[in-house]
């Protein structure tokens, strides 16, 4: 997973304005999605993820979802590259980390299909792309799930991905000075 995480572009803790989206060269925004359900064990994986970036300085860029479609498609409006980060169950390995990149193929509705939204993430991503709404770069990275029922806390597979994807978004953020910032590798270049 190290190579999908590249420079994410966003000022370390006390540096920059935390109070903007992050800004390359060109004047593009960074959002980072995590989606999830804390009351669903490991459906919350993504907003752990969310914890650790935010109290890594990360918070002016991360936003935390249910995974209604709508809402996740309305903040597409505002931002230019977008790393979506949710739980998956596609019968891999609990807390194998996937990367998909929705511009080079459809997202496999199979792996959201424990999703406890109706119209989540896939649907989002896969309406988005056919209108034509889909913000300029978007990759998901989805942390494979276990246990889905109700409860609270991460089976410990899972809460490790968490935390290894995390650390990953969080020791490859930078604030190049004189530099145009990198967001995320596949963000900025598609073809890799």
């Amino acid at each position: 997973m190290s190579e999908v995480i590249s420079h994410l572009g966003v000022c370390p803790k006390g540096q920059g304005d935390a109070r903007r989206p992050a800004r390359d060269a060109h004047g593009g925004s960074l959002l980072i999605q995590c989606v999830g359900n804390r009351l669903r064990r490991d459906d919350g994986a993504a907003l752990v993820v969310a914890d650790r970036l935010r109290a890594g300085g990360l918070g002016s860029v991360v936003r935390e979802y249910w995974g209604e479609g709508a809402e996740l498609m309305q903040a597409w409006e505002a931002v230019d590259r977008v790393l979506l980060v949710d739980a998956a169950c596609s019968g891999a390995t609990p807390g194998t980390l996937h990367r998909f990149d929705p511009l080079k193929g459809p997202l496999p509705r199979d792996f959201f299909y424990y999703s406890t939204h109706r119209f989540g993430v896939a649907e989002a991503v896969e309406l988005a792309k056919v209108l034509g709404l889909l913000p300029p770069r978007l990759i998901l990275c989805a942390i494979e799930g276990g246990c889905f029922s109700a409860g609270d806390g991460l089976t410990e597979p899972v809460a490790l991905a968490a935390a290894r994807l995390a650390d990953e978004i969080l020791s490859d953020s930078s604030c190049p000075m004189g530099h145009e910032a990198g967001i995320v590798r596949h963000l900025e270049n598609p073809s890799l």
